[in-house]
């Protein structure tokens, strides 16, 4: 089977996998405390079946590596999103909404067009030990700045999870071409030090997005699938030597594709907002206290009012109204 069609058959496996895991983690950050920490979520049954999923994603990610370029084997990391949709409104007992099928269409259709021209051979270069420091010390300095303490949680910790995400996945191409491909010892110092990173930012990407989905999966999902693609490629264009197919002529679909998956991602993450706002607009305005039987007494209750800051007159036997005979 040609290479290309196999990354993209691990790749589709393995974002519907992220996507069951990020659904999952979602619910979670929706029943524990802010304040639960790493040691709370431990204790979790539910986290450990994200964590699970998130491995399995993580190794079918590895062997689409192994076929396929960072080029074409992150975009398809978008699909994680497009999954997440049906299955988050499965998941809550609702139908997807208009607005959903329209930005999952936009997204397909970004992502095939981008496919077009990210389509390349098995990669074969990888990172020296001095653009691999250089890597995780440039990702270490911007995930600290969009995720530092006191910041609050969403659209920023999400960045910093998808560029931790992407990192990971392009150390990852490092190790697998180095084991396939018996290219030198494997326990060198390079390897053990890429190996390290890329556990440190696996691990780091998953808790960052579960700090990012407390305030729900459509927004900070949409951008941990946009910040991972993109900072993967700017690895594998830069020190990789991976290229676009058919050379400048291939920039025009790859804009078009890219600005209708951005459009298809904004569309997912407004019906997102739009569906968690749905309980409060059918919820409504409190109901008014009844109004006191005629001629019953009533007291005056300090400290109740009403949205005009007013004082509230509220029945109570046996006392006489104020200002009553």
């Amino acid at each position: 089977m040609n290479a290309t069609l196999i990354a993209v058959a691990l790749s589709l496996v393995s974002a519907a996998a992220y996507a069951s895991a990020a659904v999952a983690q979602a619910r979670l950050a929706g029943r524990t405390e802010p304040d639960a920490g790493v040691l709370g979520l431990l204790g979790r049954g539910a986290w450990w079946s994200a964590v699970g999923l998130n491995a399995g994603g993580a190794l079918l990610h590895v062997a689409a590596l192994k076929y396929g370029p960072l080029t074409l084997v992150q975009p398809l990391g978008a699909l994680t999103l497009v999954a997440a949709v049906p299955l988050g409104a499965r998941t809550a007992g609702r139908r997807v909404t208009r607005i959903e099928w329209r930005g999952t269409i936009l997204t397909l259709l970004g992502l095939g067009a981008l496919l077009i021209t990210a389509g390349g051979t098995a990669p074969h270069e990888m990172l020296s030990l001095p653009e691999a420091l250089a890597v995780g010390a440039g990702t270490m300095a911007v995930v600290a700045g969009l995720s530092r303490p006191g910041a609050r949680p969403g659209l920023r910790h999400a960045a910093a999870s998808g560029i931790t995400s992407g990192v990971a996945s392009a150390l990852t191409q490092t190790l697998t071409v180095a084991v396939t491909d018996h290219t030198g010892p494997l326990l060198s110092w390079r390897l053990v030090i890429v190996a390290l990173l890329v556990s440190a930012f696996a691990m780091g990407g998953l808790l960052l997005s579960q700090t990012a989905y407390r305030g729900g999966l459509g927004a900070p999902l949409a951008v941990v699938t946009l910040a991972n693609p993109v900072a993967a490629a700017a690895i594998g264009l830069a020190l990789l030597g991976e290229r676009l197919q058919g050379g400048t002529i291939s920039l025009v679909p790859a804009l078009l594709g890219t600005a209708a998956a951005v459009r298809g991602v904004i569309l997912l993450s407004r019906a997102q907002a739009r569906t968690q706002a749905q309980p409060l607009a059918v919820a409504g305005p409190a109901a008014p206290d009844p109004e006191p039987a005629a001629g019953s007494p009533s007291r005056v209750v300090v400290g109740s009012r009403t949205p005009m800051d007013q004082p509230v007159l509220r029945p109570e036997p046996g006392r006489a109204p104020v200002g009553g005979p």
